[in-house]
């Protein structure tokens, strides 16, 4: 394994959907070129589909693009805040939101600002892209709509405000009866576009489906708690998890439940409770992590088990991808990147990672990329089973020294000095300064694009 910083940024590549196209077009009679030259003109063609977090409604992570090697910087570009939000490229632009209360759109080849849109809060949720919007949630409560080309909001839709995950003396912290907010519950649900219908969880406990084009609310469904995971849409079913501890099956054009799904509980300091792992969906399973240790496998028809693994307490946080016969997603504590059998559960490989993580794998041809917490995105093989290389962050190395060991462990004691939830904060914000890689890296065009709380989206080749 080998790592690499920043390095001065060569000459961009062409896309790769258009080097595609120009294959299909040569390969067509010549007298049938032009209406298909005519065609690859249309404005937001190649983007016709909708883009949105891990790529499609169904969640698998998958990206038809070249693997990159990090080996070099394409461009990073310098938000106002910490950047938890994974990023969207759509129509040769990257949208990406920050803690600075703002939505970014980016140039994909050179990193330069189009435009930026303000909100009343931190932009931790992953934008979708489609029919000229740009779809996004705020800390404000709000959904908004915003023209893709302009940043004009074009409308914006209120939920009964949003909350982090709240208990008492959450995770052991003192005072043991005090109802405390969940420092480490950091992100919002992203939206997920499907059929013209926007579907978002809120940390309001509902699931909404809102019209596309207007915004007007199609429906809503309470769960039992804060939701921040974010929906997987197939087959006219909506699966979405909740902090209630519940794996939810609605059906798409009512909101009807259909089936729930029960996860772990943890009644005496509320750790190992709740789902934020959004579910990926492949031959009729849904593959979802849970926050009670464990990573679990259900029917998609039923809501029935069909496997789990017990991860010893780490929770799963992030999202998982199913490439071919194989479901892959990285552990906080435990500090794992594993890979099972999509039929069994069978263990196929375990990486040890440093340090924990919140970062869903990106996968582009048999190369898996994820962020961890000590500011590191990696590349995992994935047929051998072995990390290949580490690109470190700015605010990484910035800070290495003072939190970093000369095994690469990070010294997290100097950091979460006392058990109170105001230690537990300052610790995690301590944390942060390393640059962590919380975002979920988006492939494309053979470059990987990933934010980091050192206030950068990275693009690296």
């Amino acid at each position: 394994m080998s790592s690499c910083h920043d390095s001065d940024a060569g000459a961009a590549a062409e896309p790769y959907t258009r080097h595609r196209f120009s294959i299909i077009v040569n390969r067509v009679p010549t007298r049938m070129r032009r209406p298909l030259l005519a065609l690859a003109l249309l404005p937001g063609l190649v983007a016709a589909q909708p883009a949105m977090f891990r790529g499609d409604p169904a969640h698998r992570g998958v990206y038809a693009s070249p693997a990159p090697r990090l080996d070099s910087l394409a461009w990073a570009f310098k938000t106002e805040g910490r950047v938890l939000s994974s990023p969207t490229v759509a129509g040769g632009v990257v949208y990406v939101g920050s803690t600075d209360a703002h939505l970014y759109a980016l140039g994909q080849r050179d990193g330069n600002l189009k435009w930026k849109f303000p909100t009343g809060g931190p932009v931790n949720s992953s934008p979708a892209v489609a029919q000229g919007l740009v779809i996004f949630s705020s800390v404000d409560g709000k959904v908004y709509a915003v023209d893709a080309s302009t940043g004009k909001e074009r409308w914006a839709f209120a939920t009964r405000g949003e909350r982090r995950f709240t208990a008492p003396g959450i995770h052991g912290a003192v005072p043991r009866t005090e109802r405390m907010p969940d420092p480490f519950d950091v992100f919002l649900s992203s939206p997920v576009i499907s059929d013209g219908v926007v579907f978002i969880g809120s940390g309001d406990h509902h699931v909404y489906a809102l019209d596309l084009r207007t915004g007007a609310r199609r429906w809503a469904f309470e769960t039992g708690d804060v939701v921040h995971a974010t929906p997987a849409v197939a087959q006219g079913r909506v699966y979405i998890g909740s902090f209630d501890r519940h794996l939810y099956a609605l059906d798409a054009r009512t909101g009807r439940e259909i089936w729930r799904y029960t996860t772990g509980n943890d009644t005496t300091i509320f750790n190992q409770v709740g789902i934020t792992s959004s579910a990926a969906l492949a031959g009729n399973m849904v593959f979802v992590g849970a926050r009670d240790g464990h990573f679990h496998a259900v029917d998609a028809t039923t809501g029935a088990l069909r496997w789990k693994v017990n991860n010893k307490g780490g929770w799963t946080i992030a999202s998982p991808a199913v490439v071919d016969d194989m479901v892959v997603y990285p552990t906080s504590d435990g500090a794992r990147f594993k890979a099972h059998d999509v039929a069994t559960g069978g263990l196929r490989f375990d990486l040890a990672n440093r340090i924990f993580t919140y970062s869903s794998p990106a996968v582009a041809g048999h190369t898996a990329y994820y962020g961890t917490a000590d500011g590191f995105l990696h590349a995992v093989d994935l047929r051998a089973g072995k990390l290949l290389r580490s690109y470190q962050t700015r605010g990484s190395r910035a800070q290495a020294s003072r939190f970093i060991d000369s095994t690469g462990a990070v010294r997290l004691r100097d950091m979460y000095r006392e058990g109170t939830h105001e230690g537990m904060t300052t610790g995690f914000n301590t944390l942060m300064t390393l640059g962590s890689v919380f975002s979920s890296p988006v492939v494309a065009d053979g470059v990987v694009y990933f934010g980091s709380t050192d206030g950068h989206l990275y693009a690296v080749k």
